[in-house]
């Protein structure tokens, strides 16, 4: 470790642009702008985005698609070129996406980087293109960082650490991180929000539902409104930093069995809701140079170590890392697996992820239609979606895959990717814990890959999932399961006397007959009497006139059937 510097030492140079270099229309140490002149703002980038859109489907569409809604389109966004910023229309429509959150700044960054993920929804060209996103934004001066630090902890710097670097390890759009030291002597990181990003990101998320709102209308197939929503609602948990504190001991917890994997200490008195003290990771990141140089046994284990520890958040705890990437994993001497940046977690209840367990299980011992059917099961179907189509696709897609013997070629990873991107062609849509999922097993296989290129992942994978699924069937587990609902059934067993008691009640009522009446049926045979005495009258008086005795049957006809019905009914 390099010589402590005072804290009062001017900020060195850091391999990040200062605020002053950054270059968005919103700095987050001056004062926000309002909500009306933050929404102009956005509202203006979006105008521009649809007209550059415009501008290069003109430029891009086929010669055999050109016909007379083309050349309409081609005179109006001439007119529009004007009004486009020259160096933006230029580009393709995925470029001036990422260049317009770009320059809106932190909270689009943010919006961006998680529209990356949305492969299932958005097109492959903008997930690709936003994959590209800043990920080294404006770094808040020392100075202030330290201020900050103060100022959530109500604690001077020099009684809580020794030694805080003033080169920052990381600035994200809503962080900053430090290495330091405790007055303990333990090697630690302080995360730190930055200044004014909370107020930002709920003023921004107030325009953003209202913007997916309105995309809704006229791009519903893309379900703006739902991913706005996902967006809004795991941004906002990250900017109190208390809750990854939690996410950390809860995944410690989970792992509390496996010492090969790691999960950074927090130290809960340097903590508060803006700052964040946690054990520092001695260790190689996954794709450098260092981890290529370990023995070959080494690198084995520590792929069965990192691909058991994810198929057991996945699909035991239902309880994940939601942000994995070769940046946040760390071989630590052992060799042991560890897990950092553990702000973004996903979660999956009971039913979701024992269904996506028998997917993952079929896939890796070939069962082509039951996995196609139990990713299916999860997805929900939107307005004229096809789910038989989608479930045939993925069986088609499945079992492409399970002819390819070359891994290089056609991974696990993939083919979970490529079912779970044909679904907005069918209309079909997962809950974005799907998506975080996949992204985790991306991961897993791309750094199975760094450390030993073309290993077998579903091999790899087939030992881990096997035992939890058969643990699914372990007699104590399903006593504890069933134990659950021993509540319930106890109450059940409590009121059943009385629920018999009540049902007899019932029945009895239901069936008693009524009391026979000795005054039943005197008013029908009344009745009765008097239309079939009224008809022979009647019979009698057209036998007595000039004409056959019948002549007259359209009047004691009726009387006569009438009056033998009534007097036959015992009801009346």
């Amino acid at each position: 470790m390099s010589k402590p510097p005072t804290f009062n030492e001017a900020e060195s140079q850091a391999p990040y642009p200062s605020l002053s270099d950054a270059g968005f229309e919103e700095l987050l140490e001056s004062r926000p702008q309002g909500l009306f002149r933050r929404g102009l703002t956005t509202y203006r980038h979006l105008g521009g985005l649809v007209a550059g859109g415009l501008i290069d489907y003109v430029r891009t569409c086929p010669p055999e698609k050109r016909r007379f809604f083309y050349r309409l389109l081609r005179i109006f966004s001439w007119f529009l070129r004007p009004f486009i910023d020259r160096q933006l229309r230029a580009l393709p429509f995925p470029v001036q996406l990422r260049r317009r959150l770009e320059i809106l700044g932190p909270t689009y960054i943010k919006l961006g980087q998680i529209l990356s993920l949305r492969e299932d929804i958005l097109p492959t060209s903008v997930t690709e293109e936003l994959k590209n996103l800043l990920d080294r934004l404006p770094a808040v001066p020392y100075p202030r960082y330290l201020e900050l630090i103060v100022e959530d902890l109500q604690r001077p710097i020099n009684e809580m650490y020794s030694w805080v670097d003033p080169v920052p390890t990381g600035s994200a759009s809503i962080a900053q991180s430090h290495r330091a030291t405790t007055v303990e002597g333990d090697a630690v990181i302080i995360k730190v929000v930055k200044p004014g990003i909370k107020r930002t990101l709920e003023r921004d998320a107030r325009l953003l539902k209202t913007f997916g709102a309105i995309l809704q209308i006229f791009i519903g197939r893309f379900q703006p409104r739902r991913v706005i929503a996902e967006f809004t609602e795991y941004t906002l948990r990250e900017v109190d930093l208390r809750r990854e504190a939690d996410n950390a001991e809860t995944f410690a917890a989970n792992f509390k069995d496996q010492p090969a994997v790691a999960f950074p200490k927090i130290y809960r008195e340097y903590c508060g809701p803006s700052v964040l003290t946690m054990e520092f990771f001695d260790g190689v990141k996954p794709d450098s140079d260092a981890a290529l140089e370990l023995a070959p046994e080494d690198r084995d284990k520590i792929i069965h170590v990192g691909a058991g520890a994810i198929i057991r958040m996945l699909y035991r705890d239902g309880f994940f890392h939601a942000d994995l990437h070769p940046g946040n994993l760390l071989i630590l001497p052992g060799p042991r697996a560890g897990f950092i940046d553990l702000g973004m977690v996903g979660r999956m209840d009971e039913e979701v992820r024992r269904t996506m367990m028998y997917y993952y299980y079929c896939l890796v011992i070939g069962d082509v239609e039951n996995g196609a059917r139990y990713l299916a099961s999860v997805a929900d179907v939107g307005p004229g979606g096809d789910a038989e189509g989608f479930r045939k696709a993925v069986e088609d897609v499945s079992r492409r895959w399970r002819r390819s013997s070359n891994f290089k070629d056609f991974s696990l990873a993939q083919l979970i990717l490529e079912s779970v991107a044909m679904a907005g062609q069918y209309r079909i849509y997962f809950p974005v814990e799907m998506v975080l999922m996949v992204k985790a097993l991306v991961t897993f296989e791309g750094v199975g890959n760094l450390l030993h290129p073309g290993f077998d992942v579903a091999s790899v994978s087939r030992t881990h999932i096997s035992k939890i699924f058969f643990n699914q069937f372990n007699p104590l587990r399903i006593a504890k399961e069933s134990l659950r609902g021993a509540p319930e059934l106890l109450d059940a067993v409590v009121k059943a006397p009385l629920l018999v008691t009540e049902g007899i009640r019932l029945l009895e009522q239901a069936t008693r007959k009524r009391s026979e009446n000795p005054f039943d049926g005197v008013r029908g045979t009344i009745f009765g009497g008097f239309c079939v005495v009224a008809s022979a009258i009647l019979m009698a008086a057209g036998a007595a006139s000039s004409g056959p005795w019948w002549q007259l049957w359209p009047a004691w006809g009726p009387l006569l059937v009438i009056g033998l019905i009534a007097a036959l009914n015992k009801k009346s």
